[in-house]
């Protein structure tokens, strides 16, 4: 403990480790990675970037001595969320490239619950986490032994309710795909009953004529 502590008093942001300077760029690299995922008006561009992006979270749990958060990081959300969302793409034929669609013209609005959400966010986890410094020297603070024993002893309910993601976006799919569906029945129903229409109007005015 007391080791800890001298490490954690000599180290200053003045003199950064290599395991630092990576944890920098790799935030970089994912932060501008979900900025080009709000902001592509290609849907498919954007499920894409989004893997970047959860890829990029996943490499840095790894830098944080956290491996098991970064392959459940990759196997849940990277491995299943996105393919869900790329099958829903799929089943709701959305257009591949640029759709006006996507652009719902509350840039500002969005930019500002964006902008209070990560304020908020940084300030929790800064308030939080002041004073506290991960020995990356030492055991590893992110192993499956004591990620599992938290998990399932403080955050069972948590954790449950993030699994609802997966069968949400499952639902969401098939549901979109339904809708998608019927609509594109019905004007196929139309287009094949316009000419019988014209042609019934058209007979029924050579009748009158005679």
């Amino acid at each position: 403990m007391l080791a800890a502590e001298a490490a954690a008093a000599s180290h200053g942001f003045l003199s950064p480790t290599g395991v630092e300077i990576a944890f920098v760029l790799v935030g970089l690299a994912t932060f501008g990675a979900a900025l080009v995922t709000v902001s592509t008006r290609q849907l498919v561009h954007a499920a894409l970037w989004l893997v970047v992006t959860l890829g990029g979270l996943a490499v840095e749990y790894l830098l944080l001595t956290a491996e098991f958060i970064a392959w459940v990081q990759v196997l849940i959300y990277v491995g299943s969320v996105v393919v869900l969302l790329l099958f829903g793409l799929m089943l709701t034929k959305a257009p591949i490239g640029r759709s006006p669609d996507a652009d719902s013209g509350n840039r500002w609005a969005a930019l500002t619950v964006v902008v209070a959400a990560a304020g908020a966010l940084v300030w929790v986890v800064v308030d939080a986490f002041r004073t506290t410094w991960i020995d990356l020297d030492g055991p590893a603070a992110g192993s499956t032994a004591v990620t599992g024993a938290s998990l399932f002893q403080n955050w069972v309910l948590p954790f449950e309710a993030l699994s609802v993601l997966l069968l949400a976006a499952l639902v969401g799919a098939i549901v979109l795909s339904r809708k998608a569906k019927a609509e594109a029945e019905a004007n196929a129903e139309a287009k094949a009953g316009t000419p019988a229409a014209v042609t019934r109007d058209s007979s029924g005015d050579k009748e009158g004529t005679r």
